[in-house]
């Protein structure tokens, strides 16, 4: 699993990569045929229109100008003229209907018509160009612009004597136009894309959820081997003892190795209880008992079951309840309870000279409990997984620290459930800080 999943990881980002930059090709040449058909239909729209208004016999009778002799060339030119003929409301409305025809009905244009003699616009006989022409032909980069010049037929002899002008069309923003007509494409392929994309992530951190969730169950199978095998071994020793003549015939012997198989099963027990406790979290099948309680005889409860341990260790505990409002609503077994596992960790991964000290103070609507120690402190990673199920610090050359990896899970979760907050400071080698937040009762 540790060479596979990288791997599975390459391959997938390889192949994720690869599916993204055939897909940008594959836009960027649909954007490129749609543009030039984009340009076919503008040719031909301006071939339609231009065709229309050269031709002199769709004209109105009355602008039908023949040959006059001694008529100056300037004004002669100008009757002939399309910008003399038309006015921009049927150009617009010429063009509007021929892009309609293609189905180009919602193209926005602008439009002018030029002298081919030296490129200006017609000024002095008509001043034929669109309201937005002059702002836009200046921007070549972001608009689309087509020339067509309005020459009319050969064989039309008469027509010989027209204008030589040329109409320029100019569509704004054109790409717009252009991605609008594989809109669609482009939406399917990003959306399938970043679906792929949050497969590929979902797939991977599953697998390093499941890589990780083995090597959990692997390190709590050898925890469980290891918590139950020696109280087995030494009610098997017990039990042993209790077969020899001598012992039995000892009543005092036989009390006292009756009494370590009563201690070795009760401890086992106990382990059995976390488990099942640990798998009703799990479930959410946990009923709390909830009441008013005073915090101060809670804790008290709690480091009264620790002063075993503590003459044991020849430990020392302060208690310092300066809160003066310490009413809260809370399940009593498992208030205690999770107090208790605080203390008993710091007594399990203690130095020499323990010190504990246990503090209450007000912060507006909450109670806050503080449980210092002086142990052997945590690394900042652990302080990170500590309330992880199943996770045990390292502590290096120390092995007498039994357990499961749950007694800080089951913490988490009831002060979670209680309504309450749980934080920890520590630095290695100096001990911990665990800070317990309660609103209030009332």
């Amino acid at each position: 699993m540790k060479r596979t999943l990288p791997v599975i990881i390459v391959l997938i980002t390889i192949s994720l990569l690869g599916i993204i930059y055939v897909q940008y090709k594959w836009i960027e040449n649909a954007s490129y045929v749609n543009q030039e058909h984009l340009k076919e239909n503008v040719y031909a729209v301006l071939d339609e229109v231009g065709s229309q208004l050269v031709d002199q016999h769709q004209a109105p009778d009355a602008l039908r100008v023949p040959l006059m002799p001694g008529v100056p060339s300037n004004d002669f030119y100008s009757h002939f003229s399309v910008t003399k003929r038309y006015t921009n409301y049927v150009i617009k409305e010429k063009l509007q209907k021929a892009f309609a025809a293609r189905g180009m009905g919602n193209t926005h244009f602008e439009f002018s018509i030029f002298n081919n003699v030296g490129g200006y616009l017609l000024a002095n006989y008509h001043d034929l160009a669109s309201d937005n022409f002059a702002a836009l032909v200046k921007d070549s980069v972001n608009n689309l612009q087509f020339r067509y010049a309005l020459i009319p037929p050969a064989e039309r002899m008469w027509d010989a004597f027209s204008a030589d002008e040329v109409m320029v069309l100019v569509l704004p923003n054109y790409k717009s136009v252009v991605f609008r007509s594989i809109g669609w494409m482009i939406v399917g392929a990003i959306f399938f894309t970043l679906t792929i994309i949050a497969a590929f992530f979902l797939t991977i951190n599953s697998a390093l959820r499941q890589k990780k969730l083995s090597e959990i169950k692997g390190d709590f199978i050898n925890n469980m081997t290891h918590e139950f095998k020696t109280p087995l071994a030494t009610i098997g020793l017990a039990v042993d003892a209790l077969k020899n003549e001598r012992v039995i015939q000892d009543r005092q012997k036989l009390d006292y190795f009756s009494g370590i198989i009563k201690e070795e099963n009760r401890r086992m027990n106990k382990q059995v209880e976390t488990i099942l406790q640990a798998a009703q979290l799990d479930k959410q099948e946990v009923q709390l008992n909830r009441k008013t309680f005073h915090t101060h005889e809670l804790l008290s409860s709690a480091i009264d079951n620790l002063r075993l341990q503590l003459e044991q260790k020849s430990g020392v505990l302060e208690t310092h309840f300066q809160a003066t409002k310490d009413l809260v609503s809370v399940d009593e077994v498992h208030f205690v309870n999770l107090v208790s596992n605080i203390l008993d960790n710091a007594v399990k991964y203690s130095k020499e000279n323990l010190r504990l000290r246990v503090s209450t103070r007000n912060t507006g609507k909450l109670i806050r409990i503080v449980i210092e120690d002086n142990g052997i402190g945590m690394s900042r990673e652990t302080v990170g997984r500590i309330f992880e199920k199943f996770y045990r610090a390292h502590t290096g050359n120390l092995h007498n620290v039994k357990g499961f990896g749950l007694g800080m899970s089951y913490v988490k979760s009831m002060v979670d459930a209680m309504n309450g907050k749980i934080r920890v400071d520590s630095t290695l080698g100096k001990g911990s800080t665990f800070i317990l937040d309660f609103p209030l009762a009332g």
